[in-house]
């Protein structure tokens, strides 16, 4: 393989890893947090309380089913971490579904907790269980349901929040601008995706519109 082209496979993994789908509700905590922190009942990401509810959702969602697909390896239940084969993902999907809806289920009932991540967090298990059973006819791309989910929650963020622009530190952007940054992104990994023949147009396609369109549906059903 030529030096240029291990290079872009290089990158193409970070960014796979970098954009794994079981972060997609830790970005999206983070990018609410930045976006309206006083629904959060703090000033501004970071603070301890903040920080504390970003761990727990990045342990819940993130470390927590990943420990249990490392344990599946072991036993022989997911030939690779890679999934190559769309029926290794069987397991993992199942688990990740119990996490996902448990934790879905104790949000929903939380008083406190913004209406936005509610809706963030069903779409997303909504997603999960969509891409399950999508799972079963084609190898859909779980990189770009994680970004559609994020591109669509940015956009539920904006119609609830109303708002026009976000302040990281002393500088000010335009939540617009922070949009083009997630679509950017998301076709970024979608890119990374193919260059690692990981997946074809199709199914990135495919995730996509099951990322973005489960959050518009989660807004409409919660709210």
């Amino acid at each position: 393989m030529p030096t240029n082209s291990k290079a872009v496979l290089r990158i193409a993994q970070l960014i796979s890893t970098v954009f794994h789908p079981l972060l997609t509700l830790s970005y999206i905590l983070v990018l609410l947090l930045l976006i309206n922190p006083y629904a959060f009942g703090v000033n501004q990401i970071g603070e301890g309380k903040s920080m504390l509810f970003l761990l727990s959702v990045f342990i819940s969602t993130f470390l927590l089913p990943l420990i249990s697909i490392a344990l599946m390896k072991n036993i022989g239940m997911v030939s690779s971490f890679m999934m190559h084969d769309r029926m290794d993902r069987v397991g993992p999907f199942l688990v990740a579904g119990i996490f996902y809806l448990s934790l879905c289920y104790n949000f929903y009932h939380l008083p406190d907790m913004p209406l936005a991540f509610k809706s963030a967090f069903l779409g997303v298990t909504m997603a999960l269980f969509l891409s399950f059973f999508m799972n079963l006819f084609s190898k859909i791309s779980l990189h770009t349901v994680g970004m559609g989910a994020i591109i669509g929650a940015v956009l539920v963020a904006m119609l609830l929040f109303n708002y026009n622009t976000i302040q990281i530190g002393n500088w000010i952007f335009s939540l617009y601008l922070l949009l083009f940054i997630m679509i950017f992104l998301a076709g970024m990994v979608g890119s990374a995706r193919l260059s690692m023949e990981a997946h074809y147009p199709n199914d990135l396609y495919g995730g996509y519109l099951v990322g973005f369109a489960t959050q518009l549906i989660a807004l409409q059903l919660i709210s």
